[in-house]
């Protein structure tokens, strides 16, 4: 059984449609005015809307209405019911986003017919939500750090338009994942989300990989067309070619382009994110890119943290890791000792977020098949690789050629060091583990002369 809202102003036309689908075996609510309607929708999202056009004495007409319910439930469909004097309207308002419209006086098989096109229409949009929500299962944004909070509220803010995003911050903080939650939270989730690695195509097939191809009568979709309706996320767009960006300029202002080779306008409903580690003011300077297309791209900035500004989300991360690889690639699920928690949290991580999930998944794959993940397999490479080996799980000095009181200074700095980084930089929290008031703690680190930087 479904639910279904009636709104006209006519009580007969209002009560009669009520009456043929209650017959049929919907639960059906009934609107005579913008209000009522919306105080309906707003309660309960109903799973069809049938909206007469012409509203008498209503503060919103139906038209005003179709664009408030397409702003706020975009999955709900909307049948418009019109006069004949009205057609021209009802069929701007299916431009408008109505799913059909049925012209008065109606034929009640008409009626029932459009009704279950649109029932069924309804179902599979949501199905196909559910579809993209569990193909990027594995994209969650989990963190409970003041950086993240931040960050979580400002894409919520963003989810609620169409505005363009640009995502800001260092390689591996999570630009991708942040993209696809804009997508995922967005009105354009049952439309597909195109990735561009903007950094990885060679620049004289750009053009061809973006646009398309026309030859021999023969068409090849590009990657614009294929976002039709949905959300192109363009990551690393500092790396476009710079003959392609004038023609991705047009696109965002005119939404329409034309095929490599072709003739044809092809139009396109897009919704454009990007993504630049890079500083593209400078790159402006340098005459790299173009600074029109930057303030197209820039509507929105948000910068990602980095890891080392999330470090209260470091073990929460690191889970959801071992639960997505668990999921996604059969790896063993296993938790993290408390110790191994620890290590995580005491390393530096310069890959940040992407490093850290390497490094997870490292471990479940050459790690045993159960118990919990111990400090020994969590192997910092990446660090090791460039000799930085100053937050290892082994601290290294030469203690040889210390006298005792030099050595242990040395030691107790570089100990309070890792566990203030450990716990973000808040000393509270940083002396209750290690055992000392809070007074004695700081001053002990004004006696080790440890540096702001470090501290809360």
């Amino acid at each position: 059984m479904s639910y279904i809202l009636v709104v006209d102003d006519e009580k007969d036309i209002r009560e009669l449609i009520g009456e043929i689908l209650v017959d049929d075996g919907h639960e059906v609510r009934l609107a005579e005015n913008s209000e009522e309607a919306i105080n309906f929708i707003n309660k309960t999202p109903p799973q069809l809307l049938i909206l007469d056009i012409w509203l008498k004495d209503s503060k919103m007409d139906g038209i005003e209405i179709l664009k408030s319910v397409k702003q706020n439930n975009p999955t709900v469909p909307v049948v418009i019911i019109s006069g004949h004097g009205n057609i021209k309207i009802a069929v701007a308002a299916v431009k408008q986003g109505a799913y059909d419209f049925i012209e008065k006086p109606f034929n009640i098989d008409q009626l029932l017919l459009i009704k279950n096109r649109a029932l069924e229409a309804h179902k599979l949009r949501n199905e196909l939500i559910l579809m993209r929500k569990k193909e990027f299962l594995g994209y969650n944004m989990v963190g409970k750090s003041t950086a993240f909070k931040l960050l979580l509220s400002n894409l919520d803010k963003v989810t609620r338009s169409n505005g363009r995003v640009m995502l800001r911050g260092p390689a591996g903080s999570g630009k991708e994942i942040a993209a696809r939650y804009i997508y995922l939270n967005s009105n354009r989730v049952g439309g597909p989300f195109i990735s561009i690695s903007c950094a990885s195509i060679e620049s004289d097939r750009m053009e061809e990989v973006l646009f398309g191809k026309e030859e021999n009568g023969v068409i090849k979709p590009g990657l614009l067309e294929q976002a039709d309706n949905g959300v192109l996320f363009f990551d690393e767009v500092a790396d476009m070619p710079k003959g392609t960006q004038s023609k991705i300029l047009r696109v965002l202002i005119e939404q329409v382009f034309t095929r490599v080779g072709g003739d044809s306008k092809v139009r396109v409903d897009l919704r454009v994110v990007s993504s630049t580690t890079k500083d593209l003011s400078k790159e402006i300077i340098n005459g790299n890119f173009r600074e029109e297309l930057y303030h197209r791209l820039n509507v929105v900035p948000i910068t990602l943290p980095s890891l080392e500004e999330r470090r209260e989300d470091v073990e929460i991360l690191a889970q959801n890791f071992v639960s997505s690889f668990n999921k996604s690639e059969g790896l063993p699920f296993r938790v993290l000792s408390k110790e191994a928690i620890a290590k995580l949290q005491t390393l530096s991580w310069p890959g940040n977020i992407r490093q850290l999930k390497n490094t997870i998944e490292r471990a479940l794959i050459l790690g045993p098949l159960s118990g919990e993940i111990e400090p020994s397999e969590i192997l910092h490479t990446e660090l090791a690789d460039k000799g930085d080996d100053k937050d290892s799980e082994n601290i290294k000095f030469d203690f040889v050629q210390l006298p005792l009181r030099e050595a242990r200074e040395v030691f107790e700095r570089d100990y309070l060091i890792t566990q203030i980084r450990r716990f973000s930089g808040n000393i509270s929290r940083t002396a209750q583990f290690v055992g000392m008031e809070r007074s004695a703690l700081h001053r002990k680190i004004k006696t080790l002369d440890i540096s702001s930087d470090h501290r809360e």
